[in-house]
């Protein structure tokens, strides 16, 4: 897609990957429902275009309480979300967190694939202590990551937690140095983006999904997914190039 921007977002394209970041925190509900309409609208053009493989989403995630959404925006009848239009992409999403994620800017990264954070930064929930709770998939997604236990002490009492500790608990991936942050992201994305775009979304597919069924629901998924790859051209590629000691070329077909 071509370099895009939206409000306060702005997307740019490098070839099969693109940089979607967010370059300012708005104040007040008005502005703040501004941008995930905005949010909703790019994720919605990155999904349907064919040439984006791999997504990165970078973003300060300290959003204060001046930015909250909640389950409703001024017209009750629409349901606002920064997080689900990111976490309904079917590119891997990766997430270059600037600084400390709290509050919202916690739920955003928890809705992407990966998260990349940096040294001396802070996790949390700390709704909690504003009289509220967390409203964007953060009661949902974050047990599944660090377990119940965690999830309950971090939300129940709004403490964040340390870049090692959230590293350690699988709540980040990757601890850089802040300067380092935007070159370890895009370093991933361009390896990644080599890789079948099928494979990705189905591989994505496989482990979102069968985390909501049993393990025999599970696997029997996965294998309709591998199945699926093996009508395709870039599965024959994938082999061709393997047996001729090659770097394949996949083309998403």
């Amino acid at each position: 897609m071509d370099d895009t921007v939206c409000g306060a977002l702005v997307c740019k394209s490098f070839g099969n990957y693109v940089v979607l970041d967010l370059i300012d925190q708005p104040a007040g509900e008005a502005a703040a429902a501004q941008m995930a309409r905005d949010m909703a609208e790019l994720c919605k053009q990155i999904a349907w275009d064919e040439r984006v493989r791999v997504v990165v989403l970078t973003f300060h995630g300290g959003m204060d309480k001046e930015f909250q959404l909640g389950p409703y925006s001024i017209d009750a009848a629409e349901r606002l979300s920064l997080a689900e239009p990111v976490a309904g992409l079917k590119q891997p999403v990766i997430a270059a967190i600037r600084g400390d994620a709290l509050g919202l800017g916690l739920e955003l990264a928890l809705a992407c694939d990966i998260r990349i954070g940096t040294q001396n930064s802070f996790f949390g929930l700390p709704q909690i202590r504003q009289g509220t709770m967390p409203a964007d998939g953060g009661t949902q997604r974050l047990p599944r990551l660090v377990g119940q236990g965690k999830a309950m002490q971090m939300i129940l009492t709004g403490e964040p937690i340390g870049a090692e500790e959230a590293c350690r608990l699988g709540l980040v991936q990757r601890i850089v140095p802040p300067a380092s942050l935007m070159q370890t992201a895009t370093e991933m994305a361009r390896d990644m983006a080599e890789k079948s775009p099928l494979s990705l979304s189905y591989a994505k597919e496989a482990l979102h999904k069968g985390l909501d069924l049993t393990l025999e629901q599970g696997i029997k998924l996965e294998l309709d997914l591998y199945l699926h790859l093996f009508s395709t051209t870039d599965r024959v590629e994938g082999i061709t190039a393997f047996k001729e000691k090659r770097k394949p070329v996949f083309e998403g077909i």
